[in-house]
């Protein structure tokens, strides 16, 4: 039995399509609104009510909320993540290597961010706020409660 040519075009088209979707899918960051990472943050990992506006506003200028956010340093380090987290102390390409974190970097450019909250934890117990950039250069000062009202 012979295949129809244009047939086998028209499926092989729509196989490829199928599959640049599911690429381009699998490549999509997370990209959480202020109330969505504020509720997520709060009920699911554990973060102070309280400071939740000074978290959300940091997150807004260090990542504006995308999980798969990097940024190339001046000095040669890089920060991942939703929180921005440096190379240079906090995590590594590989686990153990002399990071805080004991984290790997890559593991903070994907949608979970269970980890990623752990070590910003981690960071804030030991430098609070200040060890962020965005933080002290746009919400330090602020009444940051504006960022989640009406999120709880």
């Amino acid at each position: 039995m012979q295949q129809d040519p244009q047939q086998n075009s028209v499926t092989m088209k729509f196989l490829i399509s199928l599959a640049v979707l599911a690429i381009v899918g699998c490549a999509q960051a997370k990209v959480y609104s202020k109330c969505e990472l504020a509720t997520e943050m709060v009920n699911k990992h554990g973060f102070s009510r309280s400071s939740i506006g000074d978290w959300v506003c940091l997150v807004n200028y260090e990542s504006s909320f995308n999980t798969r956010a990097t940024n190339d340093n001046t000095n040669g380090s890089r920060d991942y993540g939703i929180f921005e987290i440096n190379d240079n102390y906090w995590c590594d390409s590989n686990v153990g290597a002399g990071n805080d974190c004991n984290a790997v970097c890559s593991n903070f450019i994907d949608d979970n961010i269970a980890d990623d909250c752990a070590c910003a934890k981690k960071i804030y117990a030991r430098h609070g706020f200040e060890a962020w950039y965005g933080w002290k250069n746009h919400c330090k000062g602020h009444d940051n409660e504006e960022w989640v009202a009406g999120c709880f």
